[in-house]
């Protein structure tokens, strides 16, 4: 029989595992306490017994990444790690210090189906998803390494998180869970390309994460060229489910725009992106693009971004301009794990 990876397990789920071991239920909330505190194998947990241990591994072992490479910002100190899955595929995970305490951006799935024409996640199209207890280790992995504790965690990293919906309720369900990791939901960002039925879903829960949509263009036009997904779910579409996630959630929207030169920056693009978030309980967050060297675009200039932002703000609309973090390390996903990927097919 297969081994499991306990990280995958859930709170109830250890608790089963054990009882069928033939051990007391409350064996699996130490087990859980353990996995969260990031230990890497079942030896580690000193207060179960030998042979108690023995008996677990017969069964299931600890799953750990593997980091492949971690690159350091010399200008702000972000970490860009290359971590190495169990069966070898590579994702990519970003730590990002700031004065609040330290975000990291994890990924889900092993490249990307979605097709983004300005996105290098996405090139290769996906591999497989990940499991929730892969998401949940690059949090735990990266907290090791740096020897403190990570209070923010935004689920922007290759692959579209609704893409891999159960595995991402799993994992929202650990990362949060009082006897782990404990980091609110309000700590929590998911970003989404636009997956309308799983949206209407997620609003549903009414559970307190921010939603990000990956927005990018101000019409259908514009955006059918630029993101597949467009294409059956349109904007009109997206901003019914927007709207109707802040009906359910109280939570406002946060819209991500990345700006590119000559495509989608000019000040009739803001204007239009202005009327179509009237009545949303919205921000927008306005991101100079990080240049993939296997597509065609260019970032916008920053002059251009900065009328862009103005255009906005004088319609009401509320945009900022993010910091770009890790510049001197290509922190922008998915470009790692490219030219890992290239290296591997040059040898």
């Amino acid at each position: 029989m297969e081994k499991v990876d306990l990280k995958n397990y859930n709170l109830k789920e250890l608790e089963s595992f054990l009882e069928g071991l033939g051990e007391k239920k409350f064996r699996g909330k130490q087990i859980f306490q353990w996995i969260h505190k990031g230990v890497m194998t079942i030896d580690e947990m000193t207060n179960l017994s030998k042979e108690l241990r023995v008996k677990i591994k017969e069964k299931a072992y600890i799953g750990n990444l593997k980091a492949e490479n971690v690159l350091i910002s010399k200008i702000d100190g972000t970490r860009k790690y290359l971590f190495v899955l169990e069966d070898g595929n590579i994702i990519e995970s970003v730590l990002m210090r700031y004065e609040h305490g330290n975000t990291v951006c994890v990924s889900c799935q092993v490249g990307c189906r979605m097709g983004c024409t300005f996105c290098a996640s996405t090139l290769e199209g996906v591999v497989r998803n990940l499991t929730a207890g892969e998401i949940l280790d690059q949090v735990i992995s990266i907290q090791r390494d740096i020897g403190d504790r990570v209070s923010n965690v935004v689920l922007m990293g290759s692959g579209e998180p609704l893409d891999n919906y159960d595995e991402i309720l799993k994992f929202l369900s650990l990362v949060n869970h009082s006897e782990g990791l404990n980091i609110g939901l309000r700590s929590i960002t998911i970003s989404t390309c636009g997956i309308v039925p799983k949206m209407m879903d997620l609003a549903d829960r009414k559970l307190q994460i921010t939603l990000a949509i990956s927005l990018h263009a101000p019409n259908d036009g514009l955006r059918n060229t630029m993101m597949p997904v467009n294409r059956k779910y349109p904007i009109e579409e997206l901003l019914k489910a927007c709207k109707y996630y802040v009906d359910k959630t109280g939570r406002r929207i946060t819209f991500e725009y990345a700006l590119i030169r000559d495509v989608n920056d000019s000040e009739s693009h803001a204007l239009e992106l202005a009327r179509r978030m009237k009545g949303i309980l919205s921000h927008i967050n306005l991101i100079p693009l990080n240049k993939v060297d296997e597509r065609e675009y260019e970032s916008a200039q920053l002059d251009r971004v900065r009328k862009f932002q103005g255009v906005l703000k004088k319609h009401g609309v509320e945009a900022t301009i993010r910091r770009e973090l890790g510049s001197d390390i290509n922190a922008a996903c998915g470009q790692l794990r490219r030219r890992y990927l290239k290296g591997q097919e040059n040898k």
